[in-house]
């Protein structure tokens, strides 16, 4: 299968910090993949030099075929991008705000109408064709951004925390939206997010991304399996820890603020022999449960900590501490 964007060793550094640290990413056509990372892991960083808006510190990278140093003006005619703030102009209708964008890339006023009448049909915004963004939800703008960026028939779309801010049902309504914009335009879609279950229900294919660098790619039920079996939280005495390594069938422990992660096959029959060796040895078990892997586990197992827990990483910091510097 065809990849519409290569890159090796693709890196930034921003005064020494490195925010995107020598990935290689091979997405394929009509792809719907993900990066998935805490905030300040790189995914924005990375989408900003992918799409030519930063130049690489080095390393190489190819969007479509073409050199995002060398041919920038073919990159960005090959993809549309929806921003993480909102970029739309509230006092412009729906219409308005299409049309202009479509002025930008030179569509002559015939094609520019019935292409703004398929996106909005797309994105179920016709009957607000002339109502202005303003009077928009949170939701209906975000689908407006998207009909937006596939105005001028992208390759490929870029889209940096779609459902950011959005209530779970808007979110999941989003969801709908992107998988029926990239099955019926045949637009590759890359997508960051911080959600584990954006990135499991949407993504064909995840890029997990920590500090700069990618930490696991595959499918989502991939890299779940790779965790060995179901999940237990566990709640315990701290001297419970030595006596489940003893059981079979445990494959991975991980500690955390107090809390053990377990991955065990057979979690059922598990569970009961915790309970024995705990009885036995007369340490008190807080709480335990059981659930099949999630995306964060597959990030806590491999880097120790939670991707929710994440509230601002070294990205955030690098740029609270440039703003404090400029004041």
């Amino acid at each position: 299968m065809t990849n519409v964007i290569e890159t090796n060793k693709l890196t930034r550094k921003f005064n020494g910090f490195t925010a995107v640290d020598s990935i290689n990413l091979q997405i394929r056509k009509g792809e719907l993949f993900g990066l998935l990372g805490p905030n300040g892991a790189g995914k924005t960083t990375t989408l900003s030099m992918l799409s030519t808006i930063r130049r690489p510190t080095s390393g190489t990278a190819r969007v479509n075929g073409f050199d995002v140093n060398t041919q920038q003006d073919e990159v960005r005619n090959s993809i549309g991008i929806v921003f993480q703030d909102p970029s739309l102009d509230d006092e412009l209708t729906a219409y308005e705000n299409l049309d202009f964008h479509a002025m930008l890339y030179g569509m002559p006023a015939g094609q520019r109408m019935e292409r703004i009448k398929e996106v909005l049909e797309l994105v179920e915004l016709s009957e607000k064709r002339n109502e202005q963004v303003k009077r928009f939800s949170g939701g209906m703008k975000r689908r407006l951004e998207i009909a937006r960026g596939l105005i001028h028939h992208p390759k490929v779309l870029f889209l940096d925390e779609p459902t950011l801010g959005l209530d779970p049902q808007t979110r999941r309504n989003i969801w709908d939206h992107i998988r029926e914009m990239n099955k019926s335009e045949d637009v590759t879609v890359v997508i960051t997010t911080h959600y584990m279950e954006e990135a499991d229900s949407l993504c064909d294919r995840v890029a997990v991304i920590d500090q700069g660098k990618i930490i696991a790619l595959d499918s989502p039920d991939k890299l779940k399996h790779s965790l060995g079996g179901d999940i237990i939280s566990l709640e315990a005495d701290a001297g419970l820890l030595p006596h489940l390594k003893k059981i079979k069938n445990i494959k991975k422990i991980k500690r955390m603020n107090g809390e053990m992660s377990i991955s065990a096959q057979d979690a059922e029959h598990v569970i009961p022999a915790i309970f024995e060796i705990a009885q036995k040895n007369k340490i008190e078990i807080h709480s335990i449960s059981l659930r099949h892997p999630t995306l964060e586990d597959v990030f806590l197992q491999i880097t120790g900590k939670s991707i929710r827990d994440e509230k601002a990483g070294a990205m955030d910091m690098f740029r609270t501490r440039i703003r404090s510097r400029n004041r």
